[in-house]
């Protein structure tokens, strides 16, 4: 059992507090692991192969979101991950194709 300060090398507050859970973290696979600590270099290999959101990195890698967020905020300081959020509810509907599946739909 690790205690959750042990990752964040007893450090408190993250360098970022627009992360959340839902944020999506991409890896810039041409930065060099080497240098980064363990759990860092983890989290790292964990985000390589493609987008993933910091609650699917923290549950995956069984770390508090707290301290996952740390990381990721070092991380992302650091120019290994770039931190993206989610595109909101109201912005992914295409209102054009919901009124074209209405038109149809009144036609039958």
């Amino acid at each position: 059992m690790v205690r959750p300060y042990t990752p964040t090398g007893g450090r408190a507050e993250p360098t970022r507090r627009t992360l959340d859970v839902a944020t999506l973290l991409i890896a810039d696979p041409n930065k060099p692991l080497a240098g980064l600590d363990a759990h860092s270099h983890r989290l790292m290999q964990h985000c390589l192969p493609g987008v993933l959101s910091l609650a699917e990195v923290s549950a995956d890698l069984q770390l508090p979101a707290a301290v996952t967020k740390f990381l990721v905020a070092s991380l992302v300081d650091s120019g290994h991950l770039v931190s993206r959020s989610p595109v909101p509810a109201a912005q992914q509907t295409n209102r054009h194709l919901l009124e074209r599946i209405l038109d149809a739909l009144h036609q039958l």
